[in-house]
């Protein structure tokens, strides 16, 4: 590999997939590494976001579509979604191959329509979603405590984790964009500007060919940050979107722009959980509004890190989004999902990972202070104590998620305190 390549958790996942499947599809935002990821493992590369490639590529698909297939495997198929019946090609030549480890196709917007494919792929293709680095993937958490490790029940003696408020701040605004990663102070600050003046100016026109304003999309994208890490509906974002819209504007509108950022995977919500409770509590089932990554929202609201730490309240939403998007990563790697509870009592938690295997785990996501940490402590417990464990078993650990500390450590209730600085899957 690259020397100046940094270790993905996707590396993990895209081998283990390769073994067991004839094609892997990679997606996710763009900027996030899909492509520089997939070439560590790829054999040869047809790389279809070259404009000159794409042309050539597009006249071949007419002629022969088998010729776009030959090289040595896995074979690289990038942005693979700008010549949709490529998909049907590839799926009819890892049937005919019948072998493993055929092809890798990244895509930076969701598959095309249903009219476009013939067949789903399905036993022939597998999928990984990436996102943007986290804090462990770019270097800036040590990986002291690991996820897996406390899922198989191990405790963790005092760990030194100091990272200042600043720096927490920094981490927020600069994202976990590879690029980003290589570079210092506003140079790494400026790339997540220039996704999004990206994502607005170009991206939300070309992703289903629907002709969007690129005002009314950066209209939206500050609306969401301003209610980022929140359960709000779609008619308070358009009452927002209002306030600076003269423009006349409806639910179906936000809707619209909002499925189009999450087709370009801009935008990831995060679902509600659903556990088995003792509890006569309605569990609320809206989704909490997240981005893919926090530096999207605070580059869309113009906030930087100083902004960040003279408004405490905002900041704290932020990191929310930082600390799910490092979840999310980890998810994928503990073979699990993220979620977030609400019940109509008032008790929640901000995010729940649940595996497959029906573990979990219950995280509170909080900046720091001992109050914080204290009202976070007695939320978790309170909701543990309403699960049902005769249906479902208990939580295989309860933890504190923070942005600041001098420890990761475990209380004598057994509850984990851990600043994400520490922190891995």
């Amino acid at each position: 590999m690259k020397t100046d390549y940094k270790q993905r958790i996707a590396d993990r996942l895209l081998a283990r997939k390769l073994a067991g499947k004839g094609a892997v599809l990679i997606e996710g935002p763009k900027w996030c590494g899909k492509t520089t990821t997939a070439r560590q493992q790829a054999a040869s590369m047809l790389d279809l976001g070259d404009s000159g490639v794409l042309k050539q590529s597009l006249q071949m698909m007419e002629i022969s579509p088998k010729t776009l297939l030959q090289g040595n495997t896995p074979r690289l198929i990038d942005e693979w979604q700008t010549i949709p019946p490529l998909w049907d090609s590839i799926r009819g030549e890892v049937d005919m191959r019948s072998d493993f480890s055929q092809f890798i196709l990244t895509g930076s917007s969701v598959l095309p329509m249903a009219d476009e494919t013939i067949h789903s792929g399905t036993g022939r293709f597998a999928t990984i979603k990436m996102r943007p680095m986290s804090l462990f993937e770019s270097g800036d958490s040590s990986g002291k405590v690991s996820l897996q490790e406390l899922f198989n029940g191990n405790s963790i003696e005092p760990i030194e984790c100091n990272t200042n408020l600043r720096q927490i701040a920094y981490l927020v605004c600069r994202g976990g964009w590879p690029m980003a990663t290589f570079l210092k102070g506003n140079l790494a600050l400026d790339q997540a500007l220039d996704y999004v003046d990206s994502v607005v100016e170009r991206d939300i026109q070309r992703v289903d060919g629907v002709r969007r304003s690129p005002e009314r999309a950066r209209l939206l994208l500050r609306s969401y940050a301003r209610n980022i890490s929140q359960q709000v509906s779609y008619s308070t974002i358009k009452a927002d979107m209002q306030a600076n819209d003269s423009q006349t504007l409806d639910e179906d509108t936000v809707a619209d722009y909002i499925k189009a950022f999450k087709k370009l995977f801009v935008i990831e919500d995060l679902a509600a959980w659903n556990p088995n409770l003792r509890s006569k509590s309605a569990i609320r089932t809206s989704d909490t509004r997240h981005f893919v990554d926090p530096s999207i929202g605070t580059a869309a609201l113009g906030l930087g890190p100083d902004d960040l730490v003279n408004d405490l309240e905002s900041f704290g939403l932020f990191f929310e989004d930082m600390a799910v998007r490092d979840l999310r990563v980890f998810a994928e790697a503990l073979d699990g999902r993220l979620y977030h509870y609400r019940d109509s009592s008032g008790l929640e938690c901000d995010t729940v990972l649940h595996r497959r295997n029906g573990t979990y785990a219950l995280i509170e996501v909080k900046l720091g202070g001992e109050k914080l940490i204290n009202d976070s402590v007695a939320a978790l417990k309170e909701l543990s104590e309403t699960i049902d464990t005769t249906r479902m078993p208990k939580p295989s650990f309860m933890m504190v998620l923070t942005a600041v500390g001098q420890y990761a450590y475990q209380r004598p209730d057994g509850i984990f305190v851990v600043p994400i600085s520490c922190i891995r899957d």
